[in-house]
């Protein structure tokens, strides 16, 4: 990194985008070990050298209904950033996702006028939702970084230059290791059914999804007797009830490694499993008037990343009226068989997404990126 860039303020708002900032956090430190680095994140970006200003816990609302209860929260937040900002005067500002409170913060920072370049990783998905912020993107942000080759293609034809370094999640590995361990933590036996339960990563999405998930593990276990249940709970939500039967388990990678399938609430979860090759039963349900603006402003013809990237179709979808438990039952029973066709099928084709996706090093890539303006050759 440039003797210039001493200090990065960079803000993630949920878990994911903790993870991802973290990651990067450490590859930059990698160029300058010296470079100090503030901002709003969770646990991870703490762990990697970050001075939290706000935690994440204050920050992850999903949704307008949401949105607009925990405004002034909110509004208090954003009011606290802008004054550390201003305290700290970073050589450069890094948005990581979480397009409705950093697409604000960044006309926020435009209007202070201190020429600080900012920097957008993870792209507000404008091609799904609000493509009109485009304009506000082409005169707040400096540099676009994209995760989704799809992706930097539409800015690009858009008139905002954007690059493509590769998807962060091609950098994990889920081969098998140590089996045995894991299925005796779990008291699981290795010749049954594992399926892997994924709610959601904020607790709105929990209270949504939970009941459903509980009432189709109920009606699974009865028509697949012997079938094991896991779900992945992450620290910033609450589960309840968990039945005996289902065990938790925090580490998610874990447990896509030993899954037999899946049921994911859509979300970059989704993407993870098919880099698992796990088959997965996408599904969400949200509040009547967060889906009525969904169908009103919605552009996309997928809920799921991986049928985006794909172009098409390759795992179930099933959205708000249609995530039942008799139609998540019945999409999930073929991927429990071993042998069957289309638990074959679904995997082939995860194959071909691989691909698509880029080589390891993207971390390194986006760093390269964020200190001299382009890809190393």
């Amino acid at each position: 990194m440039t003797s210039k860039i001493n200090t990065v303020f960079i803000v993630a708002g949920e878990p994911s985008g903790d993870i991802h900032a973290a990651k990067l956090v450490s590859a930059l430190k990698v160029i300058s070990p010296k470079t100090k680095f503030f901002g709003n994140g969770g646990d991870k970006m703490a762990e990697s050298g970050v001075e939290i200003i706000h935690h994440i816990n204050d920050l992850s609302v999903m949704g307008f209904i949401e949105v607009v209860k925990h405004l002034p929260r909110l509004l208090h937040i954003m009011k606290n950033t802008l004054s550390a900002i201003k305290n700290i005067k970073p050589d450069r500002i890094i948005l990581v996702d979480y397009p409705g409170f950093n697409l604000r913060l960044a006309k926020k920072i435009k209007k202070l006028k201190m020429d600080i370049p900012v920097t957008y990783f993870i792209l507000p998905q404008l091609w799904a939702w609000k493509e009109n912020r485009i304009k506000i993107m082409k005169k707040t942000i400096d540099q676009s970084i994209s995760i989704f080759p799809f992706e930097a293609e539409w800015f690009n034809s858009r008139g905002l230059d954007t690059f493509y370094a590769g998807h962060p999640f091609i950098e994990k590995k889920y081969d098998l290791d140590d089996k045995t361990k894991k299925f005796n933590k779990h008291n699981f036996k290795q010749d049954r059914p594992i399926i892997v339960l994924l709610p959601g990563s904020r607790q709105q999405e929990i209270d949504y999804h939970w009941p459903i998930f509980l009432k189709t593990v109920a009606i699974l276990n009865k028509k697949t007797p012997g079938v094991q249940t896991i779900v992945v709970k992450y620290n910033n939500v609450t589960l309840n009830p968990v039945p005996a039967h289902i065990k938790i388990e925090v580490s998610m990678r874990s447990a896509m490694k030993y899954g037999t399938a899946a049921i994911s609430a859509s979300g970059t979860a989704t993407l993870e499993c098919a880099l698992a090759n796990l088959p997965t039963v996408v599904c969400y349900k949200m509040s009547y008037i967060n889906w009525v603006l969904f169908n009103f402003f919605g552009k996309v013809k997928y809920i799921s990343i991986v049928n985006l990237i794909a172009n098409k179709r390759i795992i179930p979808e099933l959205i708000q009226h249609k995530m039942n438990p008799d139609n998540l039952t019945k999409k999930i029973l073929p991927y429990l068989d071993i042998k069957s066709n289309k638990r074959k099928a679904t995997i082939k084709k995860y194959k071909k997404l691989r691909k698509k996706l880029g080589s390891t090093g993207v971390f390194d890539r986006i760093a390269n990126i964020i200190v001299n303006g382009e890809l190393p050759n």
